[in-house]
């Protein structure tokens, strides 16, 4: 995208997380055009809203998508599998990790991002855990 500005060294990508007021994280993603002091300025601002900003390069997920993603497609192959219930799944998740509901909230109310994302990933880095399993279509 910074490509495409008559300023490219002062484009700088900023991934919050929803809800925005609860969710302390963001993504700082500068391009390769992108100007040192866009960056700092970028952190700052994340500073100064109270959240805690990295960086990383600019792909497909950033960090955390990246991670999420094929975690979640596990947790759905497990449950395809009949390892577990998704309430199992979700309790086990939540009680041995600290994660939140994993297949109650992803499923039922992202299936289509989650989809999506691993669609996009795979395409992009050809890693198998990012490829979308036989149960895509009804999960």
């Amino acid at each position: 995208m910074a490509s495409l500005v008559k300023r490219p060294a002062k484009f700088v990508g900023m991934h919050f997380f929803n809800p925005v007021p609860v969710m302390k994280l963001v993504e700082v993603i500068p391009a390769l055009q992108t100007g040192q002091e866009t960056t700092d300025l970028a952190l700052a601002m994340a500073k100064k809203l109270g959240k805690t900003a990295i960086t990383c390069k600019d792909t497909p997920g950033f960090v955390v998508n990246r991670l999420l993603v094929p975690y979640l497609l596990d947790a759905a192959r497990i449950l395809e599998a009949g390892v577990a219930s998704a309430e199992d799944i979700d309790t086990a998740m939540k009680l041995g990790c600290g994660m939140p509901m994993v297949l109650r909230t992803h499923g039922l109310h992202r299936r289509g991002n989650l989809l999506l994302c691993g669609e996009i990933f795979h395409k992009y880095t050809k890693e198998a855990r990012f490829a979308l399993p036989a149960w895509c279509g009804t999960w």
